[in-house]
């Protein structure tokens, strides 16, 4: 009796132990790797908002980072996730438009990717059509003007590859792909793409001083009589320097693009378009949703004296009738400094963060 007690203890054992292998994950419990939050935002109770669905783990994170940069998901195996998003430009295109694996060309601006686990309103895209990170990573795929491939055949893809379907069970404990776990995965990596330690962190932190220069632009931007910039971009108890709310910041007259509006259908958002972080703008060049802007320089004159009214223009935009809030020349070279140090240079050369394939 014990002999055969002590036989159904070890099948059990065996069954358990297995449980994770191609039964959809149900089981399977792969390497936990908490998000590494920086003190400065857990100072700031900025929590990051992961799904319970798809907790960080080692095995995931390393997938959707080798995903991230293969050019397998499109239709003609040309480009990845990377091509617009990429590393040295803080994960966007150094491109006013991206252009697809057939040579289409968008309309908008690629976004950098970073701090994306604090987007607390989950709207991801110029004009939020995605809701969370994974949504986000689902679109390009099939995008007509991205990699334009359908699902089925990207998952077929992977599920021909030698390296992937053990890849995928070690990060979901299944062999068999689909789109769910690939933008899982994605999302995983994207989380852990973390900018906390620019010029103005460290000064956060007491360790270095910001130039009377950087300090001055500090105050054009915090000043509602000179910049007025902190009610979008957020301040100093605010890191993320961006409210991720939709915006009418006075570009045009007339929309060709209604951003927000054209998902929403709601003439009061049409030319709405999402504020982007101010973190890394030494890398993400051009500015604006449709990248009209090369240089900070022409922001800062957008703002000072471009403004144009339409009827959706955010209040926020109190200086409309006077083409801007009119800085001095030596007020816009000190927030354009003050900006700079918003910057991150051990972001973009993060070696966590670079093509592993």
């Amino acid at each position: 009796m014990r002999r055969l007690l002590l036989i159904a203890l070890v099948s059990l054992l065996i069954i358990s132990c297995n449980t994770g292998d191609d039964n959809g994950g149900d089981a399977y419990v792969a390497t936990p790797s908490p998000l590494a939050v920086p003190q400065l935002f857990q100072d700031k109770l900025l929590d990051p908002v992961i799904p319970a669905d798809n907790p960080q783990t080692v095995e995931g994170i390393a997938l959707g980072r080798k995903l991230f940069f293969d050019p397998i998901l499109s239709a003609d195996g040309t480009q990845s996730c990377s091509s617009c998003h990429d590393p040295k430009n803080a994960f966007t295109d150094s491109k006013q438009f991206s252009v697809g694996i057939d040579g289409s060309v968008g309309t908008r601006n690629s976004m950098p990717i970073f701090n994306v686990a604090w987007n607390f309103n989950e709207n991801f895209f110029w004009d939020g059509r995605a809701i969370g990170v994974e949504g986000q990573a689902f679109g390009p795929v099939t995008n007509p003007i991205e990699m334009k491939n359908t699902w089925p055949n990207a998952v077929a893809s992977l599920q021909a590859s030698s390296e992937y379907p053990d890849l995928f069970l070690k990060a979901f404990g299944t062999s068999t792909i689909d789109s769910t776990l690939v933008v899982k995965a994605i999302a995983q990596f994207e989380r852990t793409l973390i900018s906390a330690n620019s010029k103005f962190d460290q000064y956060s932190r007491g360790e270095v001083e910001l130039t009377p220069s950087e300090l001055n632009g500090l105050n054009v931007f915090m000043d509602e009589n000179r910049g007025d910039c902190f009610h979008c971009h957020g301040n100093p108890n605010s890191p993320l320097w961006a409210d991720n709310i939709f915006h009418n910041n006075g570009l045009d007259e007339t929309f060709t693009d209604r951003g927000r509006g054209l998902i929403t259908g709601d003439p009061r958002e049409f030319g709405l378009f999402k504020s982007p972080s101010l973190r890394n703008l030494a890398y993400t060049a051009p500015y604006m949703h449709d990248g009209r802007f090369a240089t900070l320089e022409e922001v800062i004159n957008h703002y000072s004296e471009g403004l144009v009214y339409s009827e959706t223009i955010d209040p926020l935009m109190k200086k409309v009738s006077e083409g801007g809030v009119q800085l001095s020349e030596e007020d816009k070279a000190d927030l354009k400094a003050f900006l700079l140090t918003l910057s991150d240079p051990s972001f973009i050369t993060n070696p966590d963060f670079q093509d592993p394939n």
